[in-house]
């Protein structure tokens, strides 16, 4: 299968293109470049990739691909959307415009990944069927995005959603905005991992590898199965708070003690029900546990020498090096390239810097778009 990442060099999109490479899946990459030079240890082959923003892409950049997975996304720091205007415009309305492109290029499959934020603070179990009831304009954007593309599905196009709790683990675009890696990794550089709040949140987390798995697995299964589908992507198993993380990366991190909570916690705070996916995918399993993350976490940041200043610096803080991209003169407020910069790859918008995907052999027309097995 020919599939094309959006956001391919982030956090979930570098790995998701090794697990699609290693599944002999034909993999391409599509990236605005934001965060170049923000890379996290040895960083694998790249795959073939284009340097554009994903609210530039037109139905002809997609003609030969079989299926998108949909990561792009900006970050959900109110600092730089206070007004939720860059949510609407690269998660709204870019994701809508995404798969109107893929259904009008015949591509039979998108994968759109979306956040469990959508659930704000609840009380129980929060499964597929409940209410949303976001409390930021990212989640509200992402949920918007959902019920836009479930509309779009047709015979042959079949995009599906899955929402995604905390990642954490390591990646080559590995981030410090995931409260389990930023946890690990105070704890190795200052001896302290601190609470936002009382620590008493629910908090639902997944591996960062084992998410891409799970994108993987939608993309082998039957449209029957997953078009206009929801999933949680959330292992069973004991449910976790946010104190208990912090407990847990003590424990693990020598000569770290947990200290007072600084912050008031302001993230979601409700239990997610992963059952529905577990019943689709029986034969999916979640490879790591909690504890086995974080001493991968431990190990990778020790073995690439983490120092205070990587865990205090922006390098790895998606909304802070933004910032330093704006506030530098190389993006504008709407995160369109200004000038080129260190930190940031130009995005290609004209015909010919994008004609390596219209180079690629084209599929057949969508009317005789194959499905996928």
């Amino acid at each position: 299968m020919r599939v094309l990442v959006t956001g391919h060099r982030g956090y979930i999109g570098s790995v998701l293109t090794a697990v699609l490479r290693h599944g002999r899946h034909e993999v391409y990459g599509l990236d605005a470049g934001f965060y170049k030079g923000c890379e996290f240890g040895r960083t694998r082959e790249e795959v073939p990739n284009f340097d554009v923003d994903v609210r530039d892409v037109e139905f002809a950049d997609l003609l030969p691909f079989d299926a998108v997975v949909h990561l792009a996304d900006v970050p959900s720091d109110s600092s730089i959307d206070a007004d939720g205007a860059l949510a609407k415009d690269v998660i709204e309305c870019g994701t809508v415009r995404l798969a109107e492109c893929c259904r009008q290029a015949g591509v039979s499959r998108l994968v759109y990944v979306s956040t469990c934020d959508v659930y704000g603070r609840q009380y129980g179990t929060m499964d597929e069927a409940d209410r949303p009831v976001p409390l930021t304009p990212h989640a509200s954007a992402k949920l918007v995005a959902e019920r836009a593309i479930q509309q779009m599905a047709t015979d042959w196009f079949a995009p599906v959603v899955l929402r995604c709790p905390s990642v954490y683990g390591v990646s080559p675009g590995l981030h410090l905005d995931s409260l389990t890696n930023d946890f690990v990794a105070s704890a190795l550089t200052t001896g302290a991992v601190r609470l936002p709040g009382d620590g008493r949140e629910w908090y639902a987390a997944v591996h960062v590898e084992d998410f891409a798995r799970a994108c993987v697995a939608v993309l082998a299964s039957s449209s029957e199965l997953v078009s206009r589908n929801i999933f949680n992507v959330v292992p069973s198993g004991p449910e976790t708070r946010v104190i208990d993380i912090a407990d847990t990366v003590v424990e693990l991190v020598p000569e770290s003690q947990r200290g007072p909570g600084l912050v008031r916690f302001d993230g979601p705070n409700c239990r997610i029900d992963g059952h529905r996916f577990t019943i689709a995918f029986p034969e999916f399993e979640f490879r790591w546990s909690l504890r086995a993350g974080i001493r991968q976490l431990r190990a990778a940041m020790m073995g690439t020498g983490m120092t205070p200043s990587d865990y205090r610096g922006d390098r790895f803080r998606r909304g802070s090096m933004l910032w330093t991209l704006m506030n530098r003169g190389d993006l504008d407020r709407s995160l369109r390239i200004v000038r080129r910069g260190s930190g940031v790859r130009a995005v290609a918008s004209s015909r010919s810097k994008r004609s390596g995907l219209q180079r690629l052999p084209h599929r057949r027309s969508p009317e005789t778009c194959v499905q996928t097995p």
